[in-house]
């Protein structure tokens, strides 16, 4: 690959450096093992970003309306249904009431969100309703939430949803290779993952919350990356604990060091219990400092949001109008 075409197909900049997408590595157990983390030194650093960043007025706006461009809407509930799954897809084409939008000025920018995750048995409804929006369909996958049946299945399960044409596709790890320190288990897992993903993107979800310590977090982020993951993600969104900045913020830095030893980039999704356009706000002030402006887009970030948007909407009408309105005047299906 000449010099040329690797900055064509370069999807990040970090420090100067562009960077190509993530194609894995082969697993560096020296480095898995070498992996620290300042328990202490995360927790003060969430907690600073938390008082120490905040945007008002028109520069709020934006930053909101691009939280919505970088969300997956996401339903994944036992009682889904087609109808909901339209109606999810309606909402995400049209993510803001129309009024609104002309209230703000932006019917120019065409906003709408960045995908829709259901199961794979809504995939084809999902691709009819947004069909030429732009909105990508993202199927969970891999004996989700739990991801405990035979791996073969979970694998079957990956192909069955890309035949069906879904664009994304979300796994969930074995948790007890986190636990047992079976690293190249769960390199070989995620690798198969990916291999049956072929060219579909992949995230890696992480499910942070069972993972009890920061540094089992940080060493199965780097294991994910090097198998392959397109992005890594937080949760399913079925932990007891899902989201939160110190968890974000360790992988994160893995992301950001990862880059910094391949040139390949690696895209995050915190998912679970982001709820609030101020929470949103936090999101993404932290992936602005820590990564740079390259990882402020839906390529390479994603919230997993279910209520999230019907706040952000709020917040929108109120810089257009000066009120806040009812939460029930903006539900997302």
């Amino acid at each position: 690959m000449t010099a040329r075409e690797s900055q064509s197909d370069a999807i990040a900049v970090l420090g100067g450096r562009a960077l190509l997408p993530n194609r894995g590595i082969p697993l560096d157990l020296n480095w898995i093992q070498a992996v620290r983390v300042n328990t202490s030194a995360v927790e003060r650093r969430a907690q600073s970003q938390v008082a120490r960043r905040t945007v008002k007025k028109e520069w709020q706006a934006a930053w909101l309306l691009r939280a919505i461009t970088c969300m997956d809407l996401t339903t994944l509930s036992g009682d889904d249904t087609d109808e909901r799954v339209r109606r999810l897809c309606a909402k995400a084409k049209y993510p803001i009431q129309q009024e609104i939008v002309q209230k703000l000025g932006i019917e120019e920018l065409g906003i709408k969100v960045a995908a829709v995750c259901i199961y794979h048995t809504f995939v084809e409804t999902a691709l009819h309703a947004l069909e030429g929006s732009g909105v990508r369909v993202a199927a969970v996958s891999t004996g989700f939430p739990a991801g405990l049946s035979p791996l073969a299945e979970r694998v079957a399960e990956i192909r069955r949803s890309v035949e069906a044409g879904a664009q994304e596709i979300d796994v969930v790890i074995t948790r007890a290779h986190v636990f047992g320190g079976r690293w190249q288990a769960l390199y070989d897992e995620i690798a198969a993952f990916k291999q049956a993903c072929g060219s579909v993107h992949m995230k890696v979800i992480l499910g942070s919350g069972d993972l009890l310590t920061l540094r089992n977090v940080a060493r199965a982020s780097f294991v994910a990356m090097m198998a392959g993951a397109d992005f890594i993600k937080t949760s399913t969104g079925k932990e007891a604990t899902n989201a939160t900045l110190p968890v974000s913020l360790v992988m994160v830095r893995a992301i950001r060091e990862y880059a910094q030893q391949s040139g390949m980039a690696v895209g995050f999704k915190p998912a679970g219990g982001i709820r609030t356009a101020k929470q949103s706000l936090d999101w993404l002030a932290m992936m602005k400092e820590e990564m740079g402006q390259s990882w402020l887009q839906a390529e390479l970030f994603r919230f997993g949001a279910s209520g999230l948007l019907g706040d952000i909407e709020r917040q929108l009408e109120h810089h257009a109008t000066g009120r806040y309105s009812a939460e029930y005047r903006h539900p997302i299906a």
